[in-house]
């Protein structure tokens, strides 16, 4: 069964570990929304479908042929360890906390650390390049092959290297990438969304409003939010020939936009047994402080390929 963080935050006792889920989620439209599932092991093994059976119209008494066998891709999530120390040395605790909780400020600022590193990392994981990490949806929707022959979830911008300038049938072109419901994401740097904007204004109209998880005014466009993630790059650069797939992730100007549909069935988060943890570890023995540890065993699971779609080569303009 898999819950967003913000609930888990309301189920939760422990009033340290609601504070830290609190923390991390306030300013992620992202961790905000996308649902866990608790798995039991280290790793997640699962089958995505990869192609559907045939079905035949039969006259009566036909024969009835039997269809080839299902296809499925299988996949692995192995979880990923993310976490720090909080360290609060004895004498500033004792000294200073009259004016501030300074055990509590450095629980917040590491919490702060945590959460910025998993939302890089749910966009630029990899893997293979670092063992310890888990792959992010740059891996898992392959931009670096030609989309037009390899990946239909991709839908590039560009007729030249430097991309070209983002429009409103695109954006459209990319949701219709995402079957079985709308996304309920539309992921992108904060340059994407005033060009978003910008856009709206130029139409003469300005894009919808509504109530994001936690009671806040979110935009919405097509009835989907818009969601910024400041850890998505504006430095994309596209490949020089065939021109729609991305080459370098820094050496370019060029942005992306994920539509992304979440849930068991889409994109999901994977987390060990008692999910996010917060534990106080006591006095140190050769250091005059106490810690305390947040630690995370965390993966990113990808169970269905027509659930998330990228557009790509978005032009600084």
């Amino acid at each position: 069964m898999a819950t967003t963080l913000t609930e888990a935050a309301k189920l939760s006792n422990d009033a340290l570990l609601s504070g830290v889920i609190e923390t991390i989620i306030k300013d992620s439209p992202l961790l905000q929304s996308i649902p866990f599932i608790e798995i039991v092991g280290n790793a997640l093994t699962y089958n995505r479908e990869k192609a559907l059976p045939s079905a035949e119209w039969h006259a009566v008494n036909d024969d009835w042929a039997t269809s080839p066998a299902i296809n499925f891709t299988q996949k692995t999530a192995t979880l990923s360890i993310l976490g720090q120390n909080a360290d609060v040395d004895d004498y500033i605790k004792k000294t200073r906390s009259n004016i501030q909780d300074i055990e509590g400020a450095i629980i917040e600022l590491t919490a702060k650390a945590i959460r910025h590193e998993l939302e890089e990392k749910f966009i630029y994981g990899d893997h293979t390049t670092y063992p310890n990490q888990f792959d992010g949806l740059i891996e898992l929707i392959d931009t670096t092959t030609d989309p037009a022959t390899a990946n239909a979830q991709v839908v590039s911008m560009a007729t030249a290297q430097v991309g070209a300038t983002l429009t409103f049938a695109k954006i459209d072109e990319l949701i219709d990438c995402v079957k079985g419901g709308k996304p309920d994401l539309l992921m992108m740097s904060r340059r994407t969304r005033r060009k978003i904007n910008a856009l709206a204004r130029a139409a003469g109209t300005n894009l919808d409003v509504g109530t994001g998880a936690l009671g806040e005014f979110v935009q919405l466009y097509n009835g989907i939010q818009i969601a910024v993630n400041d850890f998505m790059k504006d430095t994309h650069q596209l490949a020089t020939d065939p021109y729609d797939y991305e080459l370098s992730l820094t050496a370019g100007s060029c942005a992306s936009i994920y539509a992304l549909q979440f849930g068991e069935g889409g994109i999901c988060g994977l987390t060990g047994p008692g999910g996010l943890m917060v534990e106080p570890m006591g006095a140190m023995e050769t250091k005059n402080a106490d810690r305390t540890r947040l630690k995370w065993y965390v993966s990113l699971a990808d169970f269905s390929q027509v659930k998330r779609a990228a557009l790509i080569g978005i032009k600084n303009d």
